[in-house]
């Protein structure tokens, strides 16, 4: 019975110290608490906090797809490894020139495109970053396929290229 009363001691005296280094950590809320100071946070609707539009991730199917009915696929990799081999009739839009290389983008593709962004596969994060440039500069439909070149090369799908 006295480890019981012990133990109801402590877990007070803890519960206590607690409440008195929280006091001080935020005494200047509370004051402005008790004081009538402290507005409640006026609430956003969802639609009003989530105003972020992201690419859209699609599969290797999707990408045919959209390909076969005229959508334009767009190369985010280093004209280097465009040159190498590419998507066949991908058009390059490389991230490290993107600020070079967009205007130019811009004035030869419509806004109301579907474009799917690519780059080297699984773990490159061109394609994504393209996407929301894409999007920033207006574009309605862009969408990214995470696979990219490695993923539809193996595939056996349609390349060009130096290496072809």
């Amino acid at each position: 019975m006295n480890d019981l009363k012990r133990i109801g001691l402590e877990a007070c005296v803890l519960i206590a110290f607690g409440a008195l280094f929280g006091l001080t950590l935020n005494y200047q809320l509370v004051i402005d608490a008790f004081s009538g100071q402290l507005a409640a946070p006026q609430r956003q609707s969802v639609q009003e906090s989530v105003s972020v539009v992201l690419p859209i991730p699609v599969l290797i199917d999707e990408v045919q797809q959209v390909i076969a009915s005229g959508g334009m696929i767009v190369d985010a990799r280093s004209p280097e490894l465009y040159a190498m081999g590419y998507i066949a009739g991908a058009v390059s839009l490389p991230m490290v020139e993107i600020d070079t290389e967009l205007p130019a983008f811009l004035v030869r593709v419509a806004k109301d495109q579907t474009l799917i962004a690519y780059c080297s596969g699984f773990g490159c994060p061109d394609s994504f970053d393209l996407g929301m440039r894409l999007i920033e500069a207006g574009y309605q439909d862009v969408r990214v396929f995470e696979g990219g070149y490695p993923e539809w090369r193996d595939a056996g799908l349609p390349v060009a290229g130096e290496s072809q």
